[in-house]
């Protein structure tokens, strides 16, 4: 245990990925320790990779992909800041509500960051916030991506506990919008300590427009959450909400760099498939 434990530290400590770093280790172990056969080995791994409720990852990525392309990020900041930008440190509260928004079509902390969150801290910079303010509200707010339905953990974590995947999604609204209300209020006090005003008027009709301009982002978490309660298989419920999304946004937004660009970004979230299916099979040959 002392060489499994000691060479994943030592992997991770020079850089290696942390996927790569615990397959290694494992390889190392078994094969100085003789624990099974290699034959066992090479059987297991690729018997963790064959899961079909992992196929759901994959399926989150491409979504996301495909609607940050479409240039979704820009319709759920654009109805953020209708919504709660009138408010005491406005950008900061329509830093919280992005990301409560695209969680439901990302999953992740990560993609929300990188989405969404790059968009509102510049907007924050340019509004006159601090670089500290805006980088530490969208590093707390894209801590909701995990939580929020539809969530990869989750997914991940019902798959390898034999745990209902419907259940885990229902779990997360609750601590979802309690962490999202915490949040909110928190901004609003430093809001008021640091004498930030708001940063947009109230209009209900811009509210009203923007609202319809993201209804079909709304769709695809409310689509997949329902279809799962329902008791359809996950990735059965992500693909057919996937296929809805596309048809609906190239219905009304179908153009030739569209056309071109879709291909490239089927291949994109088909290898982002890879870690999550070799994190699958590190776990199963743990095992």
């Amino acid at each position: 245990m002392l060489l499994l434990i000691g060479s994943f530290l030592v992997f991770m400590l020079i850089g290696v990925p942390v996927a790569i770093a615990m397959a290694v280790a494992s390889v190392l172990y078994i094969t100085v320790f003789g624990v099974a056969p290699n034959i066992i080995v090479a059987q297991r791994m690729i018997a963790g990779v064959e899961s079909f409720p992992l196929l759901a990852v994959p399926f989150f990525i491409l979504a996301g992909n495909l609607m940050n392309i479409a240039g979704v990020t820009g319709r759920i900041y654009a109805f953020a800041v209708a919504l709660v930008g009138w408010m005491k440190g406005g950008l900061a509260q329509v830093n919280i509500i992005g990301s409560v928004i695209f969680s439901g079509m990302s999953g992740t902390a990560l993609a929300d960051s990188a989405g969404i969150g790059t968009i509102e801290i510049k907007a924050m910079k340019d509004h006159g916030y601090p670089i500290e303010a805006a980088v530490g509200v969208t590093a707390a707010s894209a801590t909701l991506g995990p939580i929020f339905p539809p969530s990869l953990p989750f997914v991940i974590y019902g798959m390898m506990a034999n745990v209902s995947i419907g259940a885990l999604f229902m779990a997360g609204i609750l601590p979802g919008l309690v962490m999202t209300v915490l949040m909110m209020i928190t901004v609003a006090i430093f809001a008021y300590k640091k004498n930030w005003g708001s940063d947009a008027p109230f209009e209900i009709r811009k509210l009203l427009a923007a609202g319809v301009e993201i209804l079909i982002v709304l769709a695809f978490p409310a689509a997949i959450y329902v279809l799962v309660t329902l008791g359809m298989s996950l990735n059965l419920a992500v693909g057919l909400a996937l296929v809805a999304l596309i048809a609906v946004d190239w219905y009304y937004d179908f153009s030739a760099v569209m056309a071109l660009m879709t291909p490239m970004i089927l291949i994109g979230g088909l290898r982002r498939r890879e870690p999550a299916e070799r994190h699958a099979a590190d776990q199963d040959h743990r095992r």
